[in-house]
């Protein structure tokens, strides 16, 4: 489910009277929740048990002058790297290395990000700008298509 629809979900319960949501969309599910002080987010596999609530109870550290937290990220400065080929995402150059970026890794233009193998050719893909990974979309071996969201970058 992309950022962009939660996002949506929360403003819609922000902006009505609705003290919870929840909605599906193929083997995902997702639940927000409005409460006195605290919000619930539960998220359901379609195969899964019970429901996971997560809340959030401790202070958040904000920047002194905005007073937004440190860790928000602004959506509209979020930036996707999108696979320019189908085939299959490698996050390192052997099963024993090191990825090549993590959650938090500085990226500049140029860097190697991840290998696509197609037909048995390793492709490495290489950023298009400088940036701070802020989300990584896939598993290592997982299929890739074209234009498949890969990495977040802030």
């Amino acid at each position: 489910m992309k950022i962009e629809k939660v996002k949506a979900l929360a403003e819609l319960l922000e902006s009505t009277s609705l003290s919870a949501i929840e909605v599906g969309e193929g083997k995902s599910r997702i639940r927000v929740e409005r409460t006195l002080g605290a919000a619930t987010l539960q998220a359901t596999p379609a195969n899964a048990g019970a429901p996971i609530d997560i809340h959030t109870v401790a202070p958040v550290a904000t920047d002194e002058v905005n007073d937004v937290p440190n860790n928000v990220v602004n959506l509209s400065e979020v930036i996707e790297v999108k696979s320019p080929l189908v085939g299959v995402y490698y996050a390192a150059s052997s099963p024993d290395a090191e990825p090549f970026v993590s959650i938090g890794s500085k990226v500049k233009k140029g860097d190697v990000v991840c290998i696509i193998e197609t037909m048995k050719l390793m492709n490495e893909i290489v950023a298009e700008q400088d940036g701070e990974v802020i989300d990584v979309c896939l598993k290592n071996g997982d299929v890739v298509d074209f234009g498949q969201v890969m990495f977040k970058l802030k």
